[in-house]
């Protein structure tokens, strides 16, 4: 299934602030995750997450650094600026609005999301990497 366009601009950003409230990621990384986290029906591409993440930076939402990876690699991870944090509780309570709103008025999920829904591999820390997904880059060819 192809997510609409707006739906994703309108979710991006909570969801990368909700990301990185949980732990410090790079790109491929959060690419991953909200892959899994959809179970493989949302695909996030380079080109849509760089400049949103570039975005969150100058707005001081987020901050980035460099940590050298377990393969040697020296990667750039992202974490949640306490401006960030502020952020993403305004948006967490305006999508609860939303939320109630299309609920009130008919609009849910054809059912309802449990335990049972969450995709293997999403635990405690919400990692939702599939059985022989890696958070390791492809290699380049």
């Amino acid at each position: 299934m192809r997510i609409d366009r707006d739906l994703t601009a309108a979710s991006v950003v909570p969801l990368l602030l909700l990301l990185l409230e949980r732990e410090d990621s790079y790109g491929y990384q959060i690419i991953q995750r909200i892959k899994a986290s959809s179970q493989h029906q949302w695909t996030w591409s380079e080109g849509m997450l760089y400049p949103v993440l570039h975005r969150l930076e100058q707005r001081e939402l987020i901050e980035s650094y460099r940590r050298e990876a377990t393969t040697g690699r020296k990667r750039k991870y992202y974490r949640l600026t306490q401006r960030g944090r502020v952020e993403l509780e305004r948006l967490r309570k305006q999508w609860e609005v939303v939320q109630k709103t299309l609920s009130n008025l008919g609009f849910s999920a054809p059912s309802s999301a449990g335990k049972e829904d969450v995709p293997h591999g999403c635990g405690e820390q919400h990692r939702c990497l599939e059985d022989g997904d890696s958070d390791e880059e492809p290699p380049l060819s």
